[in-house]
């Protein structure tokens, strides 16, 4: 099994869940990273898309690699195009070659976010350009005859880039500040349960378009209800506006996804958010990062 992008935040989790099972390659670029019982190897994906598959000939390639900053896609649309699409068509076109089963980690940006609870079913209409990238490195997955897996406002412990879930814990563990957007919605998702729902997913061969997303809740929702979880002052959450951050691409107002067939199908607690915050903080307490206010834990 070939996983891209091992050192962001969902490749790790799904690294980590799959290692016991599996044989498991994973690659990484710029940050290097050791998983216990996973061959990590460095590859730039640019270049190395179709030696890659054709040294390991993998019998299931999970691509999650992507330059996935929102802004930076905006800024530096070539750049983003033969990251997110040209070296995902390398990739996956050598994967399809060698008979992989391909499996592709999509994103809710792919939605134009004019009404929110978006199915499988919905057509997808993209307003900035990471968006864009990734919709069309769909359309590469679905012509190979893969399968989608769609995700939203990825956060947990572990590696990766800096995530809201960790940056609203940190900030409050220190009594500071955290402004968080009402009018923008999403679906949060915890890592550890991207990593679980591709150990079900695989077990099944499932083959199709999947959202495994957490329940729907604006920035502003999901840091208070980080706060009530872990115990601190909600007081310190204060709202702003999506319209008072000056962000480089547009985003969508109410990109959330509809997880019911998940749900069905994987049979994991997708709508409870006090589930996965409890997998967070137990997580956080194992890194060391953050210990329950009875042990006077500090960062």
């Amino acid at each position: 099994m070939l996983i891209t992008g091992v050192s962001s935040s969902p490749g790790y989790k799904t690294a980590v869940s799959l290692a016991n099972r599996y044989e498991v390659v994973g690659t990484y670029n710029e940050h290097p990273i050791s998983i216990p019982g996973v061959t990590t190897v460095k590859a730039d994906l640019t270049r190395d898309s179709a030696r890659l598959i054709n040294d390991y000939k993998p019998d299931v390639v999970i691509h999650m690699a992507a330059i996935g900053n929102v802004d930076q896609c905006e800024e530096q649309l070539e750049l983003c195009y033969r990251v997110n699409v040209v070296a995902s068509r390398e990739l996956l076109t050598a994967a399809y070659r060698v008979g992989s089963a391909i499996y592709y980690l999509s994103t809710d940006y792919v939605f134009d976010g004019e009404r929110g609870m978006y199915t499988e079913d919905d057509a997808p209409r993209p307003v900035n350009y990471y968006g864009l990238t990734k919709l069309l490195a769909e359309e590469i997955t679905r012509a190979l005859g893969g399968s989608i897996v769609r995700v939203a406002w990825i956060y947990g412990a572990g590696p990766g880039r800096v995530n809201f879930g960790k940056t609203v814990v940190d900030k409050l563990m220190r009594n500071e500040v955290v402004t968080a957007i009402t009018d923008q919605w999403s679906s949060p998702t915890l890592n550890t349960i991207i990593g679980e729902a591709f150990a079900k997913l695989l077990e099944m061969r499932f083959t199709g378009v999947l959202h495994v997303v957490g329940p729907r809740l604006s920035r502003y929702e999901f840091a208070r209800a980080i706060a009530r979880y872990f115990g601190f002052n909600e007081e310190l959450i204060k709202p702003i506006k999506l319209s008072d951050v000056n962000y480089r691409a547009r985003r969508p107002r109410d990109s959330s996804l509809s997880n019911k067939r998940a749900i069905e199908l994987l049979g994991i607690s997708l709508n409870d958010i006090n589930h996965a915050l409890a997998i967070f903080k137990r997580e956080l307490e194992t890194e060391g990062r953050w210990q329950s206010r009875n042990h006077e834990g500090k960062l």
